[in-house]
């Protein structure tokens, strides 16, 4: 954003214009600059237009509003000795000395242009010189600004905002085992009243510079800030300034038999137990909410709670990093996301520090290409990573869902709930959208009923809830900016457990049904009003709710190339995208190693709510493969009426990804203990997807696409019962594989139909 302008050159467009007339006649190019600047001087001196230039003199203040908070603007214009000179100061952006071009002022039109920050301005002044309406155009954005005369309060999210209502203090707080954890506090300048404390402990910096605010997380806290929170960040054990040892989602210990044996959940209650004890004016309650990573801890923290602990929110939490979450989906290895995230994250720190790394040398902008050149996985380990990362390695280390993996699932020990929870999740969470759904099922198993557990489950991507506008996600529209219903929620919860104020009329499960375009709330989730159907696989790519009855074999036949994998979507870039989630499946309809089966138009509207269970049955001359199933909403081909996406897809016809999920078939008995394909022989693979609720609308299609690669989201299966993570090139093979739906062995999806 601009921060400060310089005005070198005022133009005044109608006096150059006179100026070039009278001295047409003077040719000489150095004769004819100098009448140009002695004339331009006296009529400044004479007062000529002495009017058009005090009409801007003095100071103008705006607020240009981003998508994500307001940035306030103010320019300064003076005179100095006939010279006007002005600049632009930015508080909320911190940027000095940014160079002006083109600045004209001319019949009441304002304009100037900043090349360094790709930034241009103009604008109107008003007959009473009082304010300049105008466009700022940066980065291709067209941002309405409004200069006034008047000055313009620190916005929301802006540095001065929160410093205007919050001290910050920082602290080391002391552990059981005696490692300090580094931990700031933000306490209310009012200090006429007690306030609860709300936590967040990270491992991604809880402070990156001392003489500042944390911006980044008090970014989310916003609306707890104005209603009187005192807000709390932490390193966690052994992250960036707290002492100790870091361990990626530390073990629980049950049985505690010394100082020394510590956890999240110790850690977490030696936090809570200090900050009440020590924090001025705390009412003695305390809450805890986190996302990701930070959801995880949030999740711990549930476990053998603090007596203070009033409140939790796990929201999109780490919770299976072999199962579902992150870096493993049912055994198959999720490289990309593991590649991005373990290159900076899993550099061991040597000492305490501010200075986060991050950051892998990619060589292209085409990640699937360069994972396909890359090879075998084991060349990642032996070119990159080599003996640094830790965690990498211990995941090659463990390719079978081994004690290393168990002990690293804290849903065994969610059981005696004391504080209330609220779990937060995505439908199109690309990271953690198994978490959010399996702690809340956790917690309700294994806990009476009486305890306070709910979720909410809307339409974004990984904490779009909180982050950014939430009312799309790629080319898929939901109709209005959900995060903010979200955000009104977990308000409510909060004040409710932590300051007694509000009622608690929340419903057990909020949730948001894609298609339609609706929240519902259940008293229960999965809905009890929901019917256990099957969409079996036809004959001819068909789809339907009825079984099928031919006794001979039926089945669809193609051959899977490992070095050419179906791409998980159809652009070309680097990073992996939020948006897949819901991306157009076309381009993977008409590949030939890729099966199709739909449903004829609908003549209802079929709504399914809860998990989805895939249970084929397959064949295959290799003797491993990854399966992935995909469930889809086909729109009609004659669709028009829909809001328009930023790259012009065609919308009608699309294919709407609604649910992906792989599986890796040596697991298909057993997670702990792998068995190959027997050749040729029909076997059943079954497996469960994460929850849907979506609504299938009238005239639409529900369709089902398998494959066997989803690259480079997932590592290249080589189609050989092989260790994946150490073989080589050479054991990468074709497959012929079929796909079986008679009366013997119908091939289906199984799903929960809201009635």
């Amino acid at each position: 954003m601009i921060s400060v302008i310089y005005f070198t050159h005022l133009k005044f467009p109608p006096v150059e214009k006179f100026i070039s007339f009278v001295l047409c006649p003077y040719k000489n190019k150095t004769m004819r600059k100098l009448a140009i600047i002695l004339l331009n001087t006296l009529f400044l001196l004479s007062g000529w237009y002495t009017m058009s230039a005090q009409i801007i003199l003095g100071n103008w203040y705006g607020l240009v509003q981003s998508p994500d908070q307001g940035v306030r603007v103010v320019l300064h214009i003076v005179d100095q000795e006939g010279v006007y000179t002005a600049t632009v100061d930015s508080p909320d952006a911190n940027k000095n000395g940014l160079k002006v071009e083109d600045l004209s002022l001319s019949d009441g039109q304002l304009s100037f242009r900043v090349p360094s920050e790709q930034a241009a301005y103009s604008g109107r002044i008003d007959g009473s010189s009082s304010f300049i309406d105008g466009m700022l155009v940066q980065d291709g954005q067209q941002l309405p600004l409004r200069l006034q005369r008047k000055a313009i309060p620190a916005p929301p999210g802006s540095a001065d905002w929160y410093k205007e209502r919050l001290t910050k203090y920082e602290v080391m707080i002391p552990m059981r085992d005696g490692v300090k954890l580094f931990t700031s506090y933000y306490l209310p300048k009012d200090l006429s009243k007690k306030y609860p404390i709300l936590m967040i402990r990270t491992p991604y910096n809880a402070e990156p510079r001392e003489e500042d605010y944390n911006l980044r997380l008090l970014h989310n806290m916003n609306h707890f800030i104005e209603s009187g929170y005192i807000i709390a960040f932490q390193d966690v054990r052994g992250r960036m300034q707290s002492e100790g040892v870091f361990e990626d989602v530390r073990p629980y210990i049950p049985e505690k038999k010394a100082k020394t044996d510590v956890d999240e959940s110790s850690d977490t209650y030696d936090a809570i137990d200090w900050l009440v004890k020590n924090v001025p004016h705390n009412n003695g309650r305390v809450g805890i909410l986190g996302i990701s990573y930070p959801g995880f801890y949030a999740t711990m923290s549930t476990i053998d709670a603090h007596p203070a602990l009033k409140a939790v929110s796990p929201q999109a939490p780490v919770t299976d990093w072999f199962i579902g979450d992150d870096f493993h989906h049912n055994g198959a290895f999720f490289t990309m996301d593991a590649v991005s995230f373990f290159s900076g994250f899993g550099r061991p720190r040597p000492v305490p520090t501010r200075k986060a790394t991050w950051g892998f040398p990619w060589p292209n902008e085409d990640n699937y290409q360069f994972f396909l050149d890359m090879g075998p996985v084991r060349n990642l380990t032996e070119r990159y990573f080599g003996d640094t990362i830790k965690f990498w390695n211990d995941a090659m280390a463990h390719p079978n869902y081994d004690a290393f993996w168990q002990a690293r699932n804290p849903r065994p020990h969610l059981k005696n709930t004391k504080p209330a929870v609220l779990t937060v999740g995505g439908w199109f969470d690309a990271e953690d959208c198994y978490g959010a759904q399996n702690v809340y099922k956790s917690i309700e198993a294994q806990n009476p009923d009486s305890i306070s557990n709910r979720v909410i489950l809307g339409p974004w991507s990984h904490g779009q809830w909180s982050r950014e506008r939430a009312d799309h996600l790629g080319n898929i529209y939901f109709g209005w900016d959900t995060g903010q219903d979200y955000l009104k929620i977990e308000r409510q919860f909060f004040d409710f457990y932590l300051k007694d104020e509000g009622t608690m009329d929340l419903a057990e499960a909020t949730i948001f049904l894609t298609g339609a375009n609706e929240w519902r709330q259940f008293d229960a989730w999965p809905p009890k009003n929901a019917m256990a159907k099957s969409l079996y696989f036809q004959p001819a790519g068909g789809l339907s709710f009825e079984a099928p009855t031919g006794t001979d074999p039926a089945f669809e036949e193609y051959v899977s190339d490992p070095r050419k994998p179906v791409p998980y979507t159809e652009d070309v870039h680097l990073h992996r995208t939020r948006e897949y989630m819901t991306d157009d499946q076309r381009f993977a309809a008409r590949r030939p190693d890729v099966l199709v089966f739909q449903t004829a138009i609908l003549e209802d509207n079929v709504t399914l709510t809860g998990p989805l269970t895939a249970d084929l049955w397959v064949s295959t001359t290799g003797t491993d493969a990854d399966y992935v199933v995909k469930l889809i909403d086909v729109f009609p081909d004659t669709l028009k009426s829909y809001p328009p996406n930023e790259k012009g897809v065609p919308m009608a016809g699309y294919q709407m990804l609604v649910r992906g999920e792989v599986f890796r078939g040596r697991f298909r008995n057993s997670f702990e203990n792998p068995e190959p394909f027997t050749p040729g022989e029909p076997t059943q693979v079954r497996f469960q997807l994460p929850d849907v609720g979506h609504t299938f609308l009238k005239g639409h299609r529900i369709m089902i696409q398998v494959q066997n690669s989803w690259f480079p989201l997932v590592d290249r299966n080589p189609q050989k019962f092989v260790d994946i993570y150490h073989c080589g090139e050479e054991d990468f093979q074709k497959a012929t594989h079929r796909v079986y739906f008679d009366a013997e062995r119908a091939s289906r999806v199984e799903v929960m139909v809201l009635e």
